[in-house]
């Protein structure tokens, strides 16, 4: 599907509505690492319906709004990871185990008690009702295996290696099914890549080719700093992302707007597409166009315009949902008037 200069996307999720989930209590944790049925205001025999309904509401405000590229808001999901971690065989979810968020704090995590395996799709029912539900090009996204394998308590595996090559066969294959079900960009999410660069310089980029293995559609991998919601502190840079050079990624989704990131790090990914992060969701407040374009801007002088997708800092989960569509709207005037400023020079 052909995109226009400086296409719109979003990073992933978009708010869930107050009478399908109790946001008051998702904003007072972290994310679930294990299930959280608790947090769902609709009782089992209307969650669905109560889900695709609120799924309609996200793509249509990311059509009202402009947005090129769609997501389904991950509307279903309790958080980015949980719904992936928790559907693969090998791990123990009725007696989960403990391990450290990015924070520091302890969390409750899956538990692993044997090989992980994917014996089913996960997320490929939700992508086919996106592309039923919007003539636009459509982005799917899904957790990477680093990151699950951080957000773990390992009982099984004799390494960290082995386990996050497992959970890569199974990314794998998942990733395989979205693109042969109609999905035009496939993402994966390793904000823990950025949490523990350490761990990441060791086999982060292995453990993401192998996700990435013989996969021949456009694939976007999303590292970030945290939800502003919840992290507050931003460090000047990034610890790991020149890294991502090595990947078999065709985009790389980063963060420039709440860290006002020295955007000279971009001339290190030639050759990837960077969706670019240009909406601070650390405030409700609503950028202006020049605000916005300015970011883009600034961006330029390092990456090829031809290369850049505009997005959000990271997922607009906890945004009230009047702030979030807001600002959509304003990421994608900017995009328009870039356009044309551009199709002049």
């Amino acid at each position: 599907m052909k995109l226009p200069l400086f296409p719109c996307t979003i990073v992933g999720s978009y708010p869930q509505p107050d009478w399908l989930i109790d946001r008051e209590k998702l904003a007072q944790r972290f994310p679930p690492r294990t299930r959280a049925r608790e947090l769902w205001r609709v009782g089992d025999d209307y969650l669905r319906e109560a889900q695709d309904d609120a799924t309609r509401l996200a793509i249509r405000d990311q059509e009202r709004a402009g947005v090129d590229i769609i997501s389904d808001g991950e509307i279903r999901r309790e958080s980015y990871s949980n719904h992936f971690a928790t559907a693969l065989d090998g791990v123990d979810i009725d007696s989960p185990g403990q391990a450290l968020d990015r924070s520091g704090e302890p969390v409750f995590v899956p538990r692993i008690v044997g090989p992980i395996r994917r014996s089913r799709s996960v997320a490929v029912e939700d992508m086919k009702f996106l592309r039923a539900n919007t003539g636009k090009a459509i982005k799917m996204t899904v957790p990477g295996p680093f990151t699950m394998t951080q957000q773990a308590q390992n009982d099984y595996y004799s390494s960290e290696l082995d386990c996050a090559m497992d959970y890569a066969a199974a990314v794998n294959q998942e990733i395989r099914d979205l693109f042969a079900a109609g999905a035009d960009v496939v993402q994966l999410d390793e904000p823990y890549m950025q949490a523990r660069p350490e761990k990441a310089k060791e086999y982060g980029i292995e453990v993401l080719n192998r996700a990435l293995e013989d996969i021949d559609g456009k694939t976007c991998v999303h590292i970030c700093f945290g939800y502003a919601a919840l992290i507050h502190n931003r460090p000047e840079g990034y610890s790991f992302l020149p890294e991502f050079v090595a990947a078999k990624c065709t985009q790389v989704s980063i963060e420039t707007a709440q860290s006002g990131l020295d955007c000279t790090v971009l001339e290190s990914l030639p050759g990837k597409e960077i969706l670019l992060g240009v909406l601070d969701l650390s405030t409700n407040e609503i950028e202006t166009v020049d605000m916005i374009k300015d970011r883009v801007l600034r961006a330029l002088s390092y990456v090829n315009e031809e290369r850049v997708i505009l997005a959000p800092d990271c997922g607009m989960k906890y945004l009230p949902r009047e702030s979030a569509f807001g600002k959509l709207q304003a990421m994608c005037e900017a995009a328009r008037q870039l356009r044309e400023e551009f199709s002049t020079r």
